[in-house]
């Protein structure tokens, strides 16, 4: 059987032990078509986001400071924000400011690696000492300025052109060949490859021919002091604030915040608006379920956090006209993205999370909503299979049909105690994801990158 690069908890605090030199201090880290200063749930926003911004403050509190390179997205924003101590953002000029589609940005990547190299310029030699780029168009920057400055390339996909291809929600949109390409040209420039989960390593040895060797498998993590059971502790209180008062008290509290009704049934989604986290599928469910058992109306609220993005900007407007076809507008609620803290109380107050995306390489949405106490039904593809634990932290469903999604939340109705008992296991679980592990295993990876680079050089130079 194949294996993967994986420091999965082995390295909880360790210094890396690679290195064979001076160790990784400064890092590129490239971040195209989405800022990490904007807000998840909007626009091209989301996982990503929080991905990078949590991985970058933890970096640098092991000492690796990080330099965000992102595209400018609206006029006069200053060129470099702190957004940590250690992590900075540059904003990059690069196309027009507004109005310009991830699928445009291929023409603006020449002027965008344009300014990372101005920035380099204006360093002394040797300034980086590695590049981290996140999704193909950064890895496409990444790969030529690494190249120019000698130094190892570390990249994570994200998501793959080949997997959303392989399973796309029906009237979505393929990826285009030129993605395909560029994800090809990426993984075989790149020293390493992180990859979320085993499965997704498997896809990039399948799809891509990624040398086994070069793949790291590093699970993303959540903030687990932002998001735990419970109502929000004081600052600094730790991982373990707020677990007292899981469970059936702290739901309630959560509620009566949110302007919920205490004793609802509260089946949420959390994410963009968009065929691919499929929506439409948990409000076809809720239907199912309302058709099934009417007198559920009455006790029945379905929030939906999120704003429309990528293919769903073509038509914003599909997920309401969808609830009002159905019928269920009276019990389905659309609410615009929301900050961080804010979140963290929407996973408090809800039964569960609903999560059928037809295709995810992890799913960070589904380890915050357990860190919250609240399990999760999720679709059995991707990172879903490895973030929640079927049966014991939520139920996963194997395809998309509504009525199965349905039959799952039926459970929640007629077993009043599943919702507790899954949810106190699935706190349990995610406490095993902290974003301090995932930054000490990354450091891992970029020391053996930094590694493999010289010795390579070595070999090349005789």
């Amino acid at each position: 059987m194949t294996t993967y690069t994986s420091r999965l908890g082995a390295l909880r605090g360790a210094a890396p032990r690679w290195g064979g030199g001076r160790r990784v201090r400064r890092v590129a880290m490239l971040s195209v078509h989405t800022s990490p200063l904007h807000q998840p749930g909007t626009g091209d926003a989301g996982g990503m986001n929080v991905y990078i911004v949590e991985l970058a403050r933890r970096l640098a509190e092991r000492d690796v400071e990080v330099e965000i390179f992102t595209r400018a997205t609206t006029g006069g924003l200053p060129c470099e924000v702190e957004l940590a101590p250690g992590v900075a953002v540059r904003h990059v000029d690069a196309g027009p400011y507004e109005g310009l589609a991830k699928e445009d940005l291929p023409a603006q990547l020449c002027a965008f690696t344009h300014g990372v190299m101005q920035a380099w310029a204006g360093q002394r030699p040797g300034y980086y000492d590695l590049v981290h780029s996140h999704y193909w168009l950064s890895g496409q920057v990444g790969w030529l300025a690494a190249q120019r400055w000698g130094v190892p390339l570390v990249h994570a996909m994200h998501t793959m052109a080949k997997v959303k291809n392989a399973a796309l929600a029906e009237d979505d949109c393929p990826e285009p060949i030129a993605r395909v390409i560029g994800e090809t040209q990426i993984v075989a420039a790149a020293d390493r490859l992180i990859a979320n989960t085993d499965e997704e390593a498997g896809e990039l040895a399948r799809h891509y021919a990624a040398a086994p060797g070069k793949i790291a498998v590093v699970h993303p993590g959540v903030n687990l002091d932002r998001f735990r059971p419970g109502a929000a502790g004081p600052a600094g209180s730790g991982h373990g604030a707020g677990v007292a008062a899981a469970g059936p008290a702290g739901r309630a509290a959560a509620r009566v915040r949110l302007g919920l009704p205490v004793d609802a049934l509260v089946p949420l989604f959390v994410g963009r608006i968009q065929p691919l986290k499929a929506p439409d599928v948990l409000i076809r469910a809720v239907a199912v379920l309302l058709e099934q058992d009417p007198g559920l109306r009455d006790r029945l609220v379905v929030p939906v956090v999120g704003g429309p993005s990528g293919s769903g900007l073509a038509k914003p407007e599909a997920l309401h006209k969808l609830a009002a076809r159905l019928g269920v507008c009276d019990v389905v609620r659309f609410q615009p993205p929301v900050d961080q803290e804010r979140l963290a109380d929407w996973y408090r107050a809800a039964t569960v999370l609903v999560m059928p995306s037809h295709s995810e390489s992890f799913g960070l949405v589904a380890i915050e909503a357990q860190a919250c106490g609240t399990p999760v039904i999720a679709a059995a593809v991707g990172g879903l299979s490895v973030a929640v634990r079927d049966g014991r932290t939520g139920l996963l469903v194997a395809g998309h049909d509504p009525r199965d999604y349905a039959a799952a939340l039926r459970r929640f109705v007629d077993e009043p105690r599943l919702g507790d008992v899954l949810g106190e296991a699935a706190a349990r679980h995610a406490r095993d994801f902290g974003w301090d592990t995932a930054a000490a295993n990354t450091a891992e990876v970029y020391a053996e990158a930094q590694y493999e680079h010289r010795r390579h050089l070595r070999s090349a130079h005789g």
